[in-house]
């Protein structure tokens, strides 16, 4: 479905402040997302690694959490993936913590009613993230 309205509207990538920008770069390097490009020094320092669908996420040096706290209006950053399962593990492997281990839900939902199957994981910085699949 495309927008009718902004034309080639589309999610393109959602911004990280990392807390330690090494670990978070190799955290997300053990989810298997793909190192893109990166530029500046120190705390200016940015790099991006695409999901393996062309959608990204663009890591920022300097975090921390009085500057930048985990939790605000930002609550979480879902993934899809073909098996929660496998993908919540792999993330608890590459050093995240659990949140909520994989789940199904019916929800009574409409048009259709449709059940999900979700996990969810801290990451490095306290990033709460989503593993997703519509079952």
């Amino acid at each position: 479905m495309s927008n009718s309205i902004i034309k080639g509207l589309g999610f393109h990538h959602i911004a990280l402040k990392a807390n330690d920008f090494e670990k978070s770069v190799e955290f997300y390097k053990a989810l298997g997302l793909e190192f893109v490009v990166s530029w500046g020094e120190g705390d200016k320092r940015i790099a991006m690694f695409d999901l393996g669908d062309g959608g990204r996420i663009e890591l920022f040096a300097g975090g921390n959490d009085t500057d930048f706290p985990a939790e605000g209006k930002y609550m979480h950053f879902a993934m899809c993936c073909d098996d929660v399962d496998a993908a919540y593990k792999t993330a608890l492997a590459a050093g995240a913590v659990s949140h909520k281990e994989p789940s199904v839900i019916p929800l009574e939902s409409s048009p259709e009613k449709i059940s999900i199957n979700i996990a969810f994981v801290k990451g490095p910085s306290g990033e709460l993230l989503e593993f997703f699949k519509q079952v």
